[in-house]
């Protein structure tokens, strides 16, 4: 029984489960050769569903490129011993030089020379030294693929069925049947042999693609017309198609792809990218409603006030279930994630322009919230001196980034942060957070 999985599961399906299965004392069949896989990834990144990243089955199959095309080119870098990397240009590379190149070019001019030159029948074939060359090419292919699929090492085995086509193409090309067929009879009848060997040679390469492209390995033998019988692999090259054998018709097996619908399927499955205009796309938030009435009347304050971050992306809106005069947004961008911690006596006076209409919000602390709002009793001396370190730690942070000109939205994370601990001091002390963060008048404001 063979066990094919990936590398994350092998503890479970080597260990725990077959003791499950012994333990049952049921006659369970036990698996005894497993096959496990390096990750693959995708155009030196990951695969993602929820991000849209990478080709999966069904859109696979919308692509227009065939599937034994996928199989081939996924059996090819499989990751046997390391990770490997699913990319589009070099599936256009494998695609148009292993197979229509070499493996395709190969079978197809072996079978039109049969078809056009000799009627579609198989030739008498005189073995010459050359002849035997290519047979034991062959030979030595056959028994290595043999050997490599006994091992599971079907990236080697696909490379064997290349070399071996890679040896046809050269028989072909030295012994070149397209001048001999015009000669006498004696060079007539030798590029019957090359050409019919070269057929036979075809359906062995079709009887060893099967466990890799079947839908090509059906193909190629209709065109030659081959026995039933010829789907066995011998260790010795066997040829099935005897003198007088008649073949089917010829045709292609493989198209070209062309780099400009490489790029457009790149840039289909490159993932969801943001628009210009998504900061006038509606915000999508999650809430976490509580049981208890002052969380669900600060969130819904949240709520009537999102246009202050319409900029943003608001991802959620959580609220604590202990300390419920705060609340949580966790805002994304696209470098870091954003903590706002926002007072309930600022939450419940957010006022919100429409998202769509680019205008700010007007966020004023209600006077009668602030300032007569209840005050937390005096913290202990240690708790102080504590957050007092830790007031004047972030605000060093902060000015070295303005210092060092960091982006925007860095600076804003660490201010945000100051601002909290400030606000904590404050309570700590028993004094008006308002008075120390900084609810006073705004500057150059000019009085009535």
């Amino acid at each position: 029984m063979f066990n094919f999985l990936g590398k994350d599961n092998v503890p479970f399906h080597s260990v725990i489960f077959p003791c499950s299965l012994l333990g049952a004392d049921d006659n369970y069949t036990v698996v005894n050769h497993m096959s496990a896989t390096e990750y693959l990834n995708y155009e030196d990144g990951k695969f993602s569903k929820s991000r849209g990243v990478g080709v999966f089955g069904h859109q696979a199959k919308d692509t227009g490129i065939p599937s034994d095309i996928y199989r081939f080119y996924l059996l090819y870098i499989r990751p046997e011993s390391q990770d490997t990397n699913f990319s589009w240009d070099d599936l256009l590379i494998k695609n148009n030089s292993e197979l229509l190149n070499n493996l395709g070019n190969f079978i197809n001019r072996a079978l039109m020379f049969v078809s056009n030159s000799f009627g579609n029948t198989i030739q008498a074939v005189v073995l010459t030294e050359e002849d035997h060359v290519l047979l034991a090419a062959v030979q030595k292919e056959l028994r290595i693929y043999i050997e490599n699929m006994e091992k599971i090492r079907l990236r080697d085995s696909l490379r064997n069925i290349l070399s071996i086509s890679r040896a046809g193409n050269q028989y072909m090309q030295s012994n070149t049947p397209w001048v001999l067929v015009k000669g006498q009879e004696s060079e007539k009848q030798r590029a019957g042999t090359v050409v019919s060997l070269a057929a036979n040679v075809a359906c062995l390469l079709s009887v060893l693609l099967q466990p890799f492209m079947p839908q090509t390995s059906e193909t190629i033998q209709k065109q030659l017309n081959a026995p039933k019988d010829c789907n066995v692999i011998f260790k010795n090259f066997v040829c099935y198609l005897k003198p007088g054998h008649t073949i089917g018709k010829p045709s292609p097996l493989f198209q070209k792809l062309m780099p400009c619908d490489i790029t457009k399927l790149k840039e289909k499955f490159m993932g969801q990218q943001p628009s210009a205009d998504d900061s006038k796309k509606p915000v999508k938030m999650v809430l976490y409603s509580s049981s208890k009435p002052n969380v669900t009347r600060a969130l819904n304050d949240v709520i009537e006030g999102m246009a202050f971050f319409s900029s943003l992306k608001v991802w959620h809106v959580l609220m604590t279930s202990k300390k419920v005069q705060n609340a949580v947004l966790l805002e994304r961008t696209s470098k870091v994630h954003i903590p706002l911690m926002m007072s309930s006596k600022v939450l419940h006076t957010i006022k919100g322009k429409a998202a769509t209409g680019g205008g700010k919000a007007e966020v004023n602390a209600s006077k009668a919230g602030t300032s007569n709002g209840p005050v937390r009793a005096a913290a202990s001396p240690e708790e102080i001196q504590r957050l007092t370190d830790e007031v004047a730690k972030q605000g060093n942070v902060v000015k070295e980034l303005k210092t060092n000109k960091a982006e925007k939205c860095l600076i804003d994370v660490e201010v945000t942060k100051l601002l909290d601990l400030k606000r904590q001091l404050a309570e700590s002390q028993g004094i008006d957070p308002e008075s120390l963060i900084g609810g006073g008048k705004k500057k150059g404001k000019k009085k009535k």
